[in-house]
């Protein structure tokens, strides 16, 4: 499987991104110039974390705009898989690529700290070698990640399976005190209807190794290693 990972102005998880993709997958990572349309082969488009644009008018309503949305849009069209990380995930939201929108954290500050995930549904790509029963300690940096839909979007996610992951305690209870920024059903991250398009705020690529202190975002690089049929 090559991976592709967009870079916008602004972007500035591309670099760990693009790290550990190539330490995962054992191979090169296409980096995708945000005023270009050429995806260049990819299987797997990863849109990283960061301030594109500076996050001017919304987070991720101008990166939305650029050239290379419009091929990924695409290839997400034709079921290629497409994976947002924090700024990603409002850019995919921004793009009409994800429901729902990512709106100001319940407290208006930024938040930086590591929280707990659980993950909701463990049939999906990006999902198949975690635990239902375990909590992973995932850091998230954003000022922007209470995830927010309408009543009937709401209840069409949840009734299709389509929430990825949900903030918990660090007992795996999925509660108030576990949600960091006021998330409807504490959601931390979904997919869409044909669950070939990923979301998330919190950042697996920031804890992947030992060396990070933290490895608990590895399982999810390498479940989409296993979907491939690729041993990680």
């Amino acid at each position: 499987m090559k991976f592709g990972v967009v870079i916008f102005p602004g972007s500035n998880c591309d670099r760990d991104l693009i790290e550990t993709l190539s330490a995962i997958s054992g191979s090169p990572v296409e980096e995708l110039w945000h005023k270009d349309t050429d995806l260049k082969g990819v299987d797997f488009v990863f849109l990283p974390g960061g301030f594109s644009y500076g996050d001017y008018l919304r987070s991720g309503a101008i990166a939305k705009l650029s050239p290379i949305m419009q091929s990924v849009q695409e290839h997400a069209a034709k079921g290629g898989y497409v994976m947002g990380i924090c700024n990603g995930f409002q850019i995919l939201c921004e793009s009409g690529l994800l429901p729902g929108a990512l709106l100001r954290n319940t407290n208006q500050q930024f938040i930086c700290k590591n929280v707990y995930l659980k993950p909701s549904n463990t049939n999906l790509k990006i999902t198949n070698l975690l635990s239902r029963d375990k909590s992973y300690k995932i850091p998230i940096a954003h000022g922007e990640g209470r995830y927010y839909a309408d009543a009937a979007t709401l209840q069409q996610i949840e009734d299709n399976g389509q929430v990825l992951f949900r903030y918990c305690d660090e007992h795996g209870e999925v509660n108030e005190a576990g949600n960091p920024n006021g998330s409807l059903n504490n959601i931390a991250g979904i997919c869409n209807a044909g669950k070939n398009v990923f979301g998330m705020m919190p950042h697996p690529e920031r804890c992947f190794a030992e060396h990070l202190h933290n490895g608990d975002g590895r399982g999810i690089f390498e479940s989409i290693m296993s979907a491939a049929g690729v041993v990680a």
